[in-house]
């Protein structure tokens, strides 16, 4: 019996430490989100990647993460799209195929800045203050990936709010995943704004606003 109690309290415990990161940036975003309506104009969003198919066009996640920030801009709400993602190689391009798709939407150029080097959610958030100046921003992502996006870009310095871009119904079985890996992703990300405090691939700064970063 004892030893019963005991695996279930170990189970109990390593539940909780799973599950409150996810708490603490849930809570900590909520008044950070706002409906496509209500969001407050900033001069810039980010838009973070999410995905590939084979043939290198974007995800339905990713496309409805550019198409939201597409509206943004249309709508006056920010000035330029900082779209960070994953170019590992030559054939996986993530920032290629987010401008690639934003142009079709009809997003001039000129208010589409690329970061090759988005390779997870810390790298952006940290290049984003780091390499492109940014100190505040709309965050683009879906719901499930909010909390820990805004929690980091906030914790390194940028003054961020995020909006859903779940723009579609997704599968059942896709959220269930996603939120599941949430979980111990939220935890890395804790540990790594907090304690490890790693330090992505950097480069001269590249600020989206020149003027403003004299």
């Amino acid at each position: 019996m004892l030893a019963i109690r005991i695996f279930i309290a170990t189970i109990g415990f390593g539940s909780i430490i799973l599950l409150l990161p996810r708490l603490i940036t849930g809570l900590y975003t909520w008044p950070r989100i706002y409906t496509r309506a209500e969001i407050p104009s900033r001069k810039v969003a980010i838009v973070f990647g999410a995905g590939l198919w084979r043939d290198g066009s974007p995800t339905p996640v990713l496309r409805d993460r550019v198409k939201t920030a597409a509206e943004l801009y249309f709508s006056g709400k920010v000035e330029k799209l900082l779209m960070s993602g994953d170019n590992r190689s030559k054939s996986y391009n993530e920032p290629g195929a987010m401008h690639a798709y934003a142009l079709s939407l009809g997003v001039p150029d000129d208010a589409i800045v690329l970061d090759y080097a988005g390779h997870s959610t810390y790298d952006t958030c940290y290049r984003a203050g780091r390499i492109f100046q940014v100190s505040e921003a709309i965050l683009v992502t879906q719901s499930f990936h909010l909390p820990r996006a805004v929690y980091l870009c906030n914790t390194m310095g940028i003054q961020a709010i995020g909006i859903p871009a779940d723009m579609r119904e997704y599968r059942q079985r896709s959220l269930v995943f996603w939120n599941v890996r949430e979980i111990p992703a939220t935890l890395v990300a804790l540990w790594q704004a907090h304690i490890s405090l790693p330090t992505p691939i950097l480069g001269e700064p590249e600020p989206i606003f020149p003027m403003e970063a004299q």
